[in-house]
């Protein structure tokens, strides 16, 4: 892969991953556009680098909104949570997603890649080079951000209840195993369903991607050591250099698409991001059909 790729894809991963848009379906279809398997080891070492620098991103722009929860100031709000209930939230949360993502993923795989379908071994990465299932994650997500874009601005300022949280943890679990399904775009907008205050939603969404994204930076790096695919002394050094440029792009990147995306929600523009998931859709069909 060159460099002008690899510039490209962590541009697109860094902005992508921190809008609602789905950054795993972007990646996807510049990778497929490139001539590269999505599902390729090559690939997967270098989306786990992307990934680290959209996390650092995350955790440089919200931790002085994170650490306004140990303010006093912050709990005059009564819709404001303490730093406590905000933990027990996320703790929450993350508990539903890893039930639910996991099952998932045994469905998928045991269910009907092996059974239904008669694959030897069922991988859900299998998922990934399916453009019409992608694109359909990106319609789903799409509409999901269309209705809470619609319904902004009424009832907002509710609490962070323990039945919030859940919610936001069930459907961040539907948003694992299918690259399209904006986990950003899902969770913030079920936020705004709960009436939760829009910069709420968006703070609590990102905190739960700060606890989510190791692990899945973790499982992707196992399974690249289980299947004997994860580089090592030669290659890992080829391929560390690139991947360490690929994480500052992304990162760089990432603290842009949150600046941006703060704007939209402060000006109630959350709904033109479920318009361009629809239009996204329609280009992964275009894609799909035209190959």
């Amino acid at each position: 892969m060159s460099y002008w790729q690899i510039f490209l894809l962590a541009v697109i991963q860094g902005a992508a991953e921190l809008l609602p848009v789905s950054s795993s379906a972007h990646v996807i279809l510049a990778a497929v556009l490139m001539g590269h398997d999505p599902a390729d080891p090559e690939i997967t070492f270098l989306l786990v680098m992307l990934h680290t620098g959209t996390m650092i991103a995350v955790l440089v722009y919200y931790w002085r909104r994170w650490a306004a929860l140990l303010r006093p100031a912050a709990k005059e709000d009564p819709a404001r949570p303490s730093l406590k209930q905000f933990v027990v939230a996320i703790l929450l949360a993350t508990a539903v997603t890893g039930v639910i993502g996991l099952g998932l993923k045994w469905v998928i795989e045991r269910v009907i890649l092996e059974r239904a379908l008669g694959h030897s071994q069922g991988r859900v990465e299998e998922l990934f080079r399916s453009l019409p299932l992608i694109g359909t994650a990106l319609l789903a997500a799409g509409v999901i951000i269309l209705i809470a874009g619609y319904g902004e601005g009424r009832g907002e300022g509710r609490p962070l209840t323990w039945a919030t949280s859940l919610w936001i943890g069930f459907i961040q679990g539907l948003s694992l195993p299918f690259r399209g399904f904006s986990r950003s775009g899902v969770t913030i907008s079920m936020g705004m369903f709960r009436g939760l205050a829009r910069h709420l939603s968006e703070e609590f969404s990102f905190a739960l991607a700060v606890v989510l994204t190791p692990p899945v930076i973790a499982y992707s790096a196992w399974g690249l050591l289980k299947k004997n695919e994860w580089p090592s002394g030669e290659k890992l050094h080829e391929l560390l250099k690139p991947g360490l440029i690929g994480m500052v792009l992304s990162c760089l990147a990432g603290l842009a698409a949150l600046r941006l995306l703060s704007a939209m929600l402060d000006k109630g523009k959350w709904k033109y991001f479920g318009y361009y998931c629809i239009v996204a859709a329609l280009v992964m069909y275009t894609v799909a059909f035209v190959k």
